[in-house]
């Protein structure tokens, strides 16, 4: 505790980190991305830069949205993203949105008894692919750790394809915590591995219509040990052939596609 505090300093810490992401911004390029978030009520919007020919596409979304774009040449559109962006003469300076509690989003939010968790999955092309196909299977919400997992992006928000504006995308201060909470809240929690105990189709089976956690891990490491100990059972996607590994969107797609069909 600092001197002359009347707080733990794991008090002071946690509120000087919410100071910080209150301050946080995100670039989002792309017409896609920059049409779903102008049009989502819940995304606080800051700064549009658009060129004339984008601002013509994007027209309906901009005066529901009731910003005020800047009209900026194609040639000097200077946006702090990558220079290799593909932002298509659209981009919306945004703060991260707020889904709430895992509670809340596990227990109450909408769509299916089925959520994703992702252990340290970095690229935002997979997170946003995974986003996607949580958005289409029903899912709750995806989560995954605060530290060593993809933030929210443009990079991310493109390759969702405006499901970052819809599919909750939960990050949490500790994701074996995460795991505790959704056992204790009904889920069963199964770890997805080419090394599984059990193929997936049996997993579910044993499940019934109790809610479900998929656990997937990143592209080589895969499910780190602590997280893979902590799931109720790990299972494998059968396949055929000699080559058996699916990159971990696809796997979350398969995986999603099969709990829910149990689920429905």
């Amino acid at each position: 505790m600092k001197p002359g505090s009347q707080k733990p300093q794991w008090v002071v810490d946690k509120e000087r980190n919410r100071k910080i992401e209150a301050k946080e911004t995100v670039w989002l390029f792309g017409l896609h991305a920059v049409r779903d978030a102008l049009m989502n009520p819940a995304r606080e919007k800051l700064h549009l830069v658009v060129t004339k020919n984008a601002a013509d596409k994007l027209a309906e979304a901009i005066d529901l949205s009731g910003m005020e774009p800047e009209i900026v040449d194609p040639r000097s559109f200077n946006v702090p993203i990558d220079p290799t962006s593909v932002h298509q003469g659209a981009a919306m300076e945004v703060r991260p949105l707020n889904w709430g509690s895992l509670a809340d989003l596990a227990i109450s939010g909408e769509g299916l008894p089925l959520v994703v968790l992702l252990d340290r999955v970095t690229d935002p092309h997979n997170v946003g692919a995974v986003l996607r196909s949580a958005e289409v299977f029903g899912a709750r919400a995806v989560i995954a750790p605060r530290h060593h997992s993809a933030p929210e992006t443009g990079a991310l928000a493109k390759t969702a394809s405006g499901a970052l504006e819809r599919q909750p995308y939960l990050r949490v201060t500790n994701l074996a915590d995460a795991m505790g909470e959704l056992r204790d809240a009904g889920y069963v929690l199964i770890g997805l591995d080419g090394d599984g105990d059990v193929e997936l189709p049996a997993a579910l089976d044993g499940v019934g219509k109790r809610p479900v956690a998929l656990v997937l891990g990143a592209e080589g490491p895969g499910l780190r040990d602590k997280t893979r100990d902590t799931c109720d059972m790990v299972a494998r996607i059968p396949f055929a052939g000699g080559f058996g590994s699916l990159n971990v969107s696809n796997a979350a797609a398969v995986g999603l596609y099969a709990a829910s069909q149990k689920l429905v």
